[in-house]
Formats: C-alpha cells, sequence, structure tokens
C-alpha cells in the first residue's frame, strides 16, 4: 500500500501535525511493501527529509508555514506520484487538491480535521465569520471518502454540520522517547530554578489561541516558588522573573527530558482538537492542567492532573491557579503513574495500526461519488488559523 500525505502544517517549528506525519512515515517504512510519501509546500521540507516540493510563499507570522500558490501543481504531484490512498491535512488548497487527484486516480482520499477552522474563524471575525466557515468546512469535508477527528468533540461537531463520513481517530505518543526516565537535573540548573521551586512548563507555538496571557495571570496569583517555562516559538509577552521561554525544540529526546524534568504541564487553550503535547507530557509521567476545553477535556482528569473552565465572575487564569495549587497538596506519585498509564493507552504503536486499517477498509470498498468545487470561498489562512 502506498499512502501520501499532503498538507501545509508543515514546518521546521510545527508540532502535532509534523510529528504524526514523522511517525506514520517511520512506521510504514519499516513494514514493506507499504510506501510513505509527502507532498509539501516548498522550503517546509528540512535537510535529510523526503518529499515532493510545491510553489509556495511564506504565511506571515506563522513560524514557518507557508501557502502553496494553486491547487493544480498538487494535483500533478499527486497523480504522478499514483498512491493507493491519500491523505489531507488542512482544509485549504491543497484539500481540494487531494480530493480532484483522487477523483484522477480513483483512489480513496482521507481529510483529517486537524484544525477546528469555524471556532478559530469565530475569534477573529466573530458569529458571521463563524457560519462562513462552517459552510466551508461542510462543503469540503462532505467531499471525502472519509474524515478523521482526534477526538470525540471533533468527530461530533463535524457531524452537527452534516459531515456523514465520520470517525473519531486519536493521534499517539512515542512512550519509549516520552518517559519518566528522560528526567535530568541538569535542566533545572540550566533555567535558573532553585531546588524548592515547582516547574510548570508549556510547550506550543506562542500563538492567540494558547491563551498565554491566562497563564501569566495563573503565575501572579501562584506567587514566589513556581516557575513557567514556556517551550516554543512566536510573540512573547512581557519578560519576568518566573517565566523562561525556550526557543523551539526540535529534537524528540532533549524535549523529552525538559518536559520530564518539570513538575506540572500547563496549557489554557481552548481550541486543541487533540493536545499532543499534553499526551507527550503525561508519557513523560508530568501531571496535566489545563483548560476543559476540546480535545484536551478528554484526555486530562482529575485522575492525571486538573481540567478545569471559568466560572461566571471569574477568569481563566484564577482556575488554573487554583488547580495548581490543589494538585501540589496531592501525593502525586499516583497523578504521575496514571498519566503515565493513560499515556501508554495512545502509543504510536497501538494508534498507527488503527490508521492503517482504516486506510486498507477503505481500499476495499466501493467508492462514493463526490460533488465537485468548493461552495463557499475561504480566504487564505491567517498566522491563527493553523495548528
Amino acid at each position: 500500500m502506498h499512502v501520501s500525505d499532503v498538507t501545509m502544517f508543515y514546518a521546521s517549528q510545527s508540532g502535532g501535525i509534523r510529528r504524526y506525519l514523522q511517525e506514520k512515515r517511520r512506521w510504514l517504512e519499516a513494514r514493506p511493501p507499504y510506501r510513505h510519501t509527502l507532498v509539501l509546500p516548498r522550503l517546509a521540507v528540512e535537510r535529510g527529509e523526503s518529499a515532493v516540493e510545491l510553489p509556495s510563499v511564506p504565511l506571515p507570522f506563522s513560524q514557518g508555514y507557508r501557502l502553496p500558490l494553486a491547487r493544480r501543481p498538487a494535483v500533478r504531484a499527486l497523480a504522478g506520484l499514483a498512491p493507493d490512498i491519500i491523505e489531507a491535512g488542512d482544509p485549504y488548497h491543497l484539500a481540494w487538491a487531494a480530493i480532484d487527484a483522487g477523483q484522477v486516480l480513483g483512489v480513496p482520499v482521507i481529510g483529517f480535521y486537524h484544525s477546528d477552522l469555524p471556532r478559530v474563524v469565530r475569534k477573529l471575525c466573530g458569529p458571521r465569520g463563524e457560519r462562513l466557515a462552517e459552510s466551508y468546512v461542510r462543503r469540503l469535508y462532505s467531499q471525502f471518502d472519509l474524515v478523521l477527528a482526534p477526538s470525540q468533540c471533533m468527530a461530533d461537531r463535524l457531524r452537527r454540520l452534516g459531515v456523514a463520513r465520520v470517525a473519531r481517530q486519536a493521534l499517539g505518543v512515542d512512550t519509549r522517547t516520552f518517559c519518566p526516565e528522560r528526567r535530568s537535573p541538569t535542566w533545572r540548573l540550566k533555567l535558573g530554578a532553585k531546588r524548592e521551586d515547582r516547574l510548570l512548563v508549556f510547550v506550543g507555538r506562542f500563538a492567540p489561541e494558547k491563551n498565554l496571557p491566562d497563564l501569566y495571570d495563573a503565575m501572579d496569583r501562584l506567587g514566589p516558588g513556581y516557575l513557567l517555562v514556556l517551550v516554543g516559538a512566536g510573540k512573547t509577552l512581557q519578560r519576568r522573573s518566573d517565566v523562561r521561554v525556550v526557543p523551539y525544540i526540535s529534537d524528540a529526546e532533549r524535549l523529552a527530558s525538559l518536559i520530564a524534568s518539570c513538575d506540572c504541564f500547563v496549557h489554557a487553550g481552548d481550541q486543541e482538537t487533540f493536545g499532543l503535547a499534553a499526551l507527550e507530557a503525561m508519557a513523560c509521567g508530568v501531571p496535566v492542567v489545563a483548560a476543559r476545553a476540546g480535545g484536551l477535556a478528554e484526555l486530562v482528569d482529575d485522575e492525571v492532573g486538573a481540567a478545569v473552565c471559568a466560572e461566571p465572575g471569574r477568569g481563566l487564569g484564577a482556575a488554573l491557579a487554583e488547580a495548581v495549587t490543589g494538585l501540589f497538596a496531592r501525593n502525586l506519585a499516583p497523578v504521575r503513574a496514571a498519566a503515565r498509564r493513560r499515556a501508554r493507552q495512545y502509543d504510536w504503536e497501538r494508534v498507527l495500526p488503527e490508521i492503517v486499517a482504516r486506510y486498507a477498509a477503505l481500499r476495499g470498498g466501493a467508492m462514493p461519488t463526490r460533488p465537485s468545487g468548493p461552495a463557499v470561498a475561504m480566504p487564505a489562512p491567517s498566522a491563527q488559523t493553523r495548528r
């Protein structure tokens, strides 16, 4: 089986989607006769990686994402590769190109719903923009042979929009790389942490939807004895003595070592479709305190940390601070063990066979008839409409 993935959500400083595609490639290529090919915007590919590159332009303020100029080059590239199945990982030009190529080749096409586009557009443009985005999502994703959603809430949302062929498909984690044994006292020295300090870590893009100001608000409420470690790229908030900023870490083992060396993973974002960084922290045996929203609400509970929501009259920062304080008042040994157990349920060695089984099932089924062409024209994505 030859699988081709196409997406613009791939850059040197991108996270979850890139990790998913790299893990899938590793798994498939270790099992001949499987084959895997990537079709990506030009210059998104790092040295040593293999991919078909497409003409593209930089997407401003996106930490390296690039926007393909047109869908025809992608259609030609996919048709030339002649895969047995195509998977599209974004909702823009390349998704339509995947559908077109699938029609040309007569092969199944899957859309993976990595980004909750209507929710992002609502935050930028209000309810009217959200309705436009919902119409677009319904039109686009109804044309795929199968749509994979990484969490149940995303699958339910797509069905409410009228997308019929939807299946929940979780992402995964490498529990051999992300493990408690990676903990190292060297990181505390590098971060300038005192022996008694509690290290709270966030890993991800420094983007508006991650709600970093709420983490700063939580730090104000927690007071002395806590350090917040922000790992990623993008525009950060003001410098503070209780905040350490670590540039994006591409090496998985080094990232795992940093996470495992911290005491709690914190996440204030309310638009996560899954929450891969939180899962990686859990694999390291690190408890998680996160907003009770989106896919994070399905990963995080009192057994592995705490999922919180802002009540009327109080902000999310206050709820996060209260949850962190409550967490450290507990016996953390069983919490860490539970986090590790939960993460092992999502090991890539369990998740990727499920995905490949879906591919095989589609290859053996009849091809449904798909309408052609988008009904609603969406603008090019902004820096906030990508993961």
